[in-house]
């Protein structure tokens, strides 16, 4: 596969590093947990941190920079793209402060970055008490079962965000919601429409409206991210998970309703995942039960599937969430999700995304039907992701953290690797001036008044 790189990416990394070995050394050699520094359990300083985040970080709606640097696990001398602030030296608020954050972490706070991980049940319970305070969790994503009511959702996400005040990174508080068949919110909430009677109208600016309102919508309980706007083409009639979800049939289409969606949630102060790289909508398995396997030829995928999130890529995306599926002209043996030549030779060096990468939930059926989660957890991290999300089963969250914890304690995942993962989040969460402020009951009506004004411009 071609590759197209630009230069001094290599460079950015090795002055990231030695900024962080800088920034360790003026405080007297506190914190230092470079390469070789020890186990997870090794102290970094007082393994504290002031939430606080940076003031003068780019608000969301403005940047258009990526969150950190390019990985580059296979210890080559490849060089990728990057964004131009970067290149023309222009400092980066955001990921200075993500710097200095990292270089007081220990190992243990680090790997909680690499986390996602799902709660049962409507109120904080014993195990996710854990999660927080024994592994450091980056964040919780949230499903249906877990929200009765609007006070009730409130107050779980308080309740997690009065559980992490003893953690130096506020959480990722996540959840699908995309409009149509795919929403979490209790019924108080007048309902948007699917994607593809939104992309329906071709009308840009309507749907970035709908973004926008979706955003609105989560952000209204204390949400922060959201898994939408899916980018995938709707191009199999049989596709058993995508169809509505989809913004329409052709890749134009779905580029172009699928960027002002993004956008649209950008405005409301919420982080977008564009999904399901690289490109679900010609498959005819559920991912959620077994493994789903695209035949086509590269020249076919960069036109159709993965045309869309290039261009997202282009316009600014800051997370993109790699699909559990087996695209043979890119990789004939690994799934997208842990597979080096789609997310660090296609996604990080062709198509120039050095933000942050997060797979799909890796209990699905195309994950634990075929390879052990932390196995393939730990696969994920060195081919480039940043985050891996485990939705369900606490024991299996558990297996998954313990699986990277030991790869990060017999040098499988290097020292190098794990701070370059985690600093492009730490960025994102600065970017975003991410904080465990607790939310307030909201204002539903205004917010149905809002939405009901917008559905009466799609016909």
């Amino acid at each position: 596969m071609k590759q197209l790189m630009k230069p001094k990416q290599a460079g950015i990394r090795a002055i990231l590093l030695v900024m962080i070995l800088m920034l360790t050394a003026c405080q007297g050699g506190a914190g230092s947990n470079m390469p070789g520094s020890g186990s997870a359990d090794s102290p970094s300083g007082n393994g504290q941190q002031s939430q606080q985040q940076e003031g003068d970080a780019k608000p969301p709606a403005e940047h258009q920079e990526q969150g950190g640097a390019a990985s580059n696990t296979d210890g080559s001398d490849h060089e990728e793209t990057g964004d131009p602030s970067k290149e023309s030296g222009e400092e980066d608020p955001a990921l200075a402060a993500a710097a200095a954050q990292l270089s007081e972490m220990t190992d243990k706070e680090k790997i909680g970055q690499l986390v996602m991980v799902g709660i049962e049940g409507t109120r904080m319970d014993d195990v996710a008490r854990k999660m927080l305070d024994a592994y450091h969790v980056g964040g919780f994503i949230f499903f249906k079962d877990n929200i009765e009511s609007t006070s009730q959702a409130v107050s779980l996400l308080n309740e997690l965000k009065k559980a992490n005040a003893s953690n130096p990174v506020p959480l990722w508080l996540s959840i699908d919601e995309e409009g149509g068949r795919v929403t979490r919110f209790p019924e108080d909430y007048v309902k948007l429409p699917s994607s593809g009677k939104v992309g329906s109208g071709n009308d840009p600016d309507v749907t970035r409206q709908v973004g926008e309102l979706i955003g609105q919508k989560v952000n209204s309980i204390g949400i922060n991210m959201v898994y939408a706007p899916v980018l995938d083409v709707n191009s199999n009639p049989d596709n058993p998970v995508i169809g509505d979800r989809s913004f329409g049939e052709t890749a134009e289409e779905v580029g172009s309703q699928g960027i002002a969606s993004m956008k649209g949630i950008q405005e409301a102060g919420v982080v977008p995942v564009v999904k399901h790289f690289p490109g679900h909508g010609d498959t005819s398995v559920d991912s959620h039960l077994g493994l789903p396997v695209v035949t086509h030829d590269i020249k076919r995928l960069q036109e159709l599937e993965i045309a869309p999130f290039r261009k997202a890529i282009e316009e600014g995306a800051d997370v993109v969430m790699v699909g559990h599926l087996l695209m043979t002209a890119i990789d004939k043996n690994t799934p997208s999700s842990y597979s080096k030549a789609v997310i660090t030779d296609l996604l990080r060096q062709e198509l120039g995304f050095d933000g942050v990468v997060i797979t799909d939930d890796m209990t699905m059926g195309a994950i634990t039907k075929n390879i052990d989660a932390g196995e393939a957890a730990v696969q994920s991290i060195l081919a480039g992701t940043n985050i891996v999300m485990i939705g369900h089963d606490y024991a299996l969250e558990e297996a998954v953290i313990q699986a990277i914890t030991e790869a990060v304690n017999s040098g499988v995942i290097s020292g190098e690797v794990l701070d370059e993962r985690v600093l492009a989040t730490l960025a994102l969460k600065q970017r975003y001036h991410l904080k465990d402020e607790l939310a307030d009951i909201p204002d539903i009506e205004r917010l149905n008044e809002d939405t009901r004004a917008v559905l009466k411009k799609i016909k």
